[in-house]
């Protein structure tokens, strides 16, 4: 993982190998240590062991010996093709009675990814740890990962890559929204367009590791796997445990580490395309007051400005009038809705567009038929259920009988309403979650092979069915979670002030379609600032676009300059939904520049972004990178709708450009964009774009401008 060294040969290789054999130290063992993907504690390696485990103290330090390599089935020693490809490694250690089968895979988007099976051929033989590691060089002296909280998902966090271990345990039963999600070493100050970067990602959804370490001897390694709990992987003779892939990317520069992690996912047979159907959810809308004529008027009211895919949220079923019941009971209540959804989603499908249903199918309220009939389906390391969490207990899935209703009920759903979107929620971490017909057995590995394997059996039964991930927000981010969904919920906070930042980090492993991105209120639901509508809009717009608002509370200003975004996103969606991300390390101080550039350069949609009062004004020249340095671009302001609070062009806009834009017409529904009639811009060169920049306008805080860049034809 690291650098393009060109083609080896196996002469080539072995004397590079060679050529890095680190020399005996001082007081250390006496023979050279080779670092290794697992590293192994007899070689004299101090660092943490790749396998940890033991039969009862016994067998605890593996010695594993090579009995054969391949890649891609080829014996290892007629392989001369270098590129994308799948090395196996096997390898025993006969005394101990443990085999290990080593998987790495070099993608074609450049990500390396790994994964181990381990094979106990004796007694029974308890596994406490699992892990990978990637080396890193020397010059990797700096570390970032994320943190965070609910609401305030992938907060950014720097240290320096000293000695010891940087450690990041995810004990919540779920990814968590202090996750980690991304670890990454680089060279001092490396930012988004510079430094060698280098970076991890464990793709497990339930308890995980990241981590990075650095011996004394200077070996520097970054690496994570899934955190088993005391007992919960014991094999007996003759079964294996395989690990979670962890995923290794790099690049120069934090925007080249996300493009490889955005070109594997776009590269899925299963992933989405660029044309994502704009969503209303009815979640802030209404909470849990259904009433069926207020949300056909919702739905009416939600056609008419462009929606395309409807979702009703929690409150439908069961005795879920508030969220202290109901979780569990996945049938359609009878009190909110004596005929069924079949008013509602009918209504839905005249008006053209899809329909959603929320579910929380891993989740119970202890007062719901399905806990008070099965109390040993509630995960608990004790016939005493774990502390109650938003007035919830989880429901055992790796339970058979209790997986099987859960899933009967959700298909029976699925199938009578032709439902085309679940929105899975998962609202509590797993607290003491064991299983209760086990003696409290610890089951957190069980239970998240489980919610991976329904989520597989509901799409396999109903084709075209579409997940998405929603935890508390964004609390189960991961590619583990990826392979199952459709998309993520960044956060319950639509605050476009921290859905700037939320969206600036998520993106770092996900791709902008994958990343579920609303229009709210003005009033945010979370924080209850208020902000105008360009900033919203603007910054919804880098995302799977949706609205999380009661449009019968809106003026028909508001609705006017909000048919007109949506209007700009599908003009748009393909550039904004499948370009390249890129974001500005400069000009900083309360500014925000990022963008998107289409994969042939031949177009860009790009958005600055004041977050604060600046300490410059006018502000800094902006810099656009990423375009092609020898084509000539036009590049122009583009305002939607109304203009930007505070808004005043500067010289190099063009045409009408000194003055602020007309606010949009009500009696002109669909107003047509404004950027070409208004303000025809300039032609400038890509280089010139990231090497000297433009003006941008003045505006107040809290306030977006996009710009459209078109290559011109020659």
């Amino acid at each position: 993982m690291g650098a393009a060294i060109g083609d080896l040969d196996e002469q080539l290789a072995a004397g590079l190998s060679d050529a890095n054999v680190p020399l005996i130290g001082p007081n250390t063992v006496d023979e050279p240590i080779r670092l290794a993907i697992l590293p192994e504690h007899h070689t004299g390696y101090i660092g943490r062991p790749g396998i940890s485990g033991s039969r009862d103290g016994a067998a605890w330090s593996p010695k594993l010996v090579t009995t054969s390599a391949t890649v891609d089935g080829a014996d290892i020693g007629s392989f001369h093709q270098s590129g994308p490809g799948v090395l196996t490694v096997e390898s025993v250690d006969q005394a101990q009675q443990l085999a290990v089968t080593l998987t790495l895979e070099l993608l074609p988007s450049g990500l390396l990814r790994t994964r181990a099976a381990l094979r106990n051929d004796g007694e029974r033989y308890t596994l406490d740890d699992l892990v990978i590691a990637y080396p890193v060089p020397a010059q990797a002296t700096e570390l970032l990962d994320l943190a965070g909280r609910w609401g305030r998902e992938r907060v950014p966090q720097r240290s320096p890559f000293v000695v010891g271990t940087h450690l990041r345990h995810g004990r919540k039963g779920r990814t968590g929204a202090d996750a980690a999600t991304v670890l990454h070493a680089g060279t001092a100050g490396f930012d988004f367009a510079g430094g060698d970067v280098w970076a991890v990602h464990t793709a497990w959804s339930g308890n995980h590791t990241h981590y990075a370490e650095l011996t004394f001897d200077e070996h520097r390694v970054i690496g994570g796997g899934e955190l088993l709990l005391p007992g919960e992987v014991r094999l007996e003779s003759g079964e294996s445990y395989e690990s979670p892939w962890v995923y290794g990317s790099f690049g120069v520069g934090l925007d080249a580490v996300a493009h490889r992690f955005h070109r594997y996912l776009r590269s899925r047979e299963h992933h989405v395309d660029a044309d994502r159907p704009i969503t209303l959810n009815v979640w802030e809308a209404v909470y849990f007051d259904h009433d069926a004529d207020r949300l056909i008027d919702l739905a009416e009211r939600a056609a008419a400005i462009g929606v395309e895919r409807y979702v009703l949220d929690d409150g439908w079923f069961g005795s879920r009038r508030d969220d202290h019941s109901g979780l569990g009971d996945w049938v359609v209540s009878k009190d909110v809705w004596p005929d069924g959804l079949h008013p509602l989603v009918n209504r839905v499908r005249e008006l053209g567009m899809q329909f959603g249903l929320w579910f929380e199918p891993e989740m119970v309220n202890p007062d719901s038929d399905l806990a008070r009939e099965h109390p040993d389906w509630i995960m608990s390391a004790r016939e005493e259920w774990p502390v109650l969490s938003r007035f919830q207990q989880v429901a055992n899935l790796s339970i058979p009988e209790c997986y099987a209703q859960i899933r009967d009920q959700i298909s029976a759903l699925v199938a009578e309403y032709a439902i085309d979107y679940i929105k899975w929620d998962h609202n509590r971490d797993l607290i003491e979650a064991g299983n209760q017909q086990s003696g409290g057995t610890p089951a957190v590995h069980a239970q998240t092979q489980a919610v991976y394997r329904l989520m597989g059996e509901l799409k396999a039964a109903h084709p075209g069915l579409e997940i998405e991930s929603c935890s508390s927000g964004g609390a189960r981010v991961d590619l583990g979670i990826l392979e199952q969904t459709d998309r993520v919920w960044v956060s319950d906070c639509i605050d476009p002030l921290e859905r700037q930042q939320m969206l600036r980090w998520t993106s770092q492993l996900l791709a902008p379609e994958l990343m579920g991105s609303h229009i709210a209120s003005g009033r945010s639901h979370t924080t209850n600032r208020n902000h105008d509508l360009n900033f919203r809009a603007a910054t919804a717009v880098f995302g799977h676009l949706g609205i999380e608002w009661d449009l019968a509370d809106a003026s028909e200003r508001a609705l006017s300059e909000l048919r007109a975004w949506l209007d700009f996103y599908k003009q748009h969606r393909g550039l904004l939904l499948g370009g390249d991300l890129v974001r500005m390390d400069e000009p900083g101080d309360g500014v925000f520049v990022h963008g998107v550039v289409a994969p042939d350069r031949s177009a860009a949609i790009m958005a600055f972004v004041l977050v604060s009062f600046p300490l410059a004004d006018p502000a800094p020249r902006l810099r656009f990178r990423g375009l092609d340095p020898q084509r000539r671009y036009r590049i122009r302001p583009c305002l939607v709708g109304a203009a930007p609070a505070g808004f005043v062009a500067p010289l190099w806009f063009g045409g009408e450009a000194l003055a602020e834009p007309e606010p949009v017409d009500p009696a002109h529904p669909y107003p047509a964009l404004q950027e070409a009639a208004s303000y025809p811009g300039m032609v400038i060169t890509g280089a010139a774009l990231e090497a000297v920049g433009v003006q941008p306008p003045r505006m107040s805080p809290d306030q977006v401008t996009l710009f459209t860049i078109e290559a011109e034809h020659e």
